[in-house]
């Protein structure tokens, strides 16, 4: 809904919106929003479900009919969650009111997710080096599964740990698999190599001390998308 409206808010504080045109939402959650046309995506003000919304007339007291009939106001709601912090929303002129129902959402899907640059680094070996192959994806471990395991071209065992945003919490996971695959007398030795899109250089130097190497990916160019040996600079 489009309208003009005063919004107060009583709970843990108090709030005050004057009398202005302002976006008023109402999601199938029973969550209620109010926006100016400004301020991207936060709202003004706003009760989280669950809550209870009620509609009403204005009310017949007399100084509440004077402020009413000053604005114009046509119908107030009163927004309640279980705290009993409330939302009233005194509503004037409304400008637009419309119902949509928009469905199940599918959820937000990135382009470049961890899952992507592995399945890429997967079927492209050769971005870590010439003769690489892949052993396996998803390698299991005793504390879970380390996501490529390759041999490089001198034959040798090497996991890699696949993130878009490379930081130390990542070269710590790394160090661990490597721990628990170097105990094993079938794949040792194994080498590790820590591949994101963007490394910070905190988890840079803390590689370089675990003898881990890091590799960045150029995301465009596995997909064929970009081609290096085109650029200026």
């Amino acid at each position: 809904m489009i309208a003009r409206c005063q919004v107060d808010y009583a709970g843990r504080l108090t709030a005050h919106l004057p009398m202005a045109t302002r976006l008023i939402m109402v999601k199938a959650d029973g969550s209620v929003s109010i926006h100016a046309d400004d301020r991207a995506y936060k709202p003004l003000n706003w009760m989280s479900a669950p809550c209870t919304l009620k509609i009403s007339p204005p009310p017949p007291d007399v100084e509440a009919v004077l402020a009413a009939d000053e604005v114009g106001l046509t119908q107030v709601w009163e927004v309640r969650n279980n705290d009993g912090d409330t939302l009233q929303i005194s509503i004037g002129e409304v400008l637009h009111d419309s119902q949509h129902e928009l469905g199940i959402d599918p959820g937000l899907q990135k382009d470049g997710v961890e899952a992507h640059l592995q399945a890429l680094l997967a079927e492209n070996p050769a971005a870590f080096g010439e003769g690489w192959t892949l052993v396996q994806r998803e390698y299991f471990t005793p504390i879970g599964p380390v996501d490529l395991l390759f041999r490089d071209q001198s034959g040798g065992y090497v996991a890699v740990e696949v993130k878009r945003r490379g930081e130390i919490d990542g070269v710590e996971q790394l160090t661990r698999y490597l721990e628990l695959m170097n105990a094993d007398p079938l794949l040792a030795p194994v080498r590790g190599v820590f591949a994101a899109q963007q490394i910070k250089p905190q988890a840079r130097t803390l590689a370089g001390t675990r003898s881990i190497d890091c590799v960045l990916v150029d995301y465009d160019a596995l997909r064929g998308l970009d081609d290096a040996s085109e650029r200026l600079f």
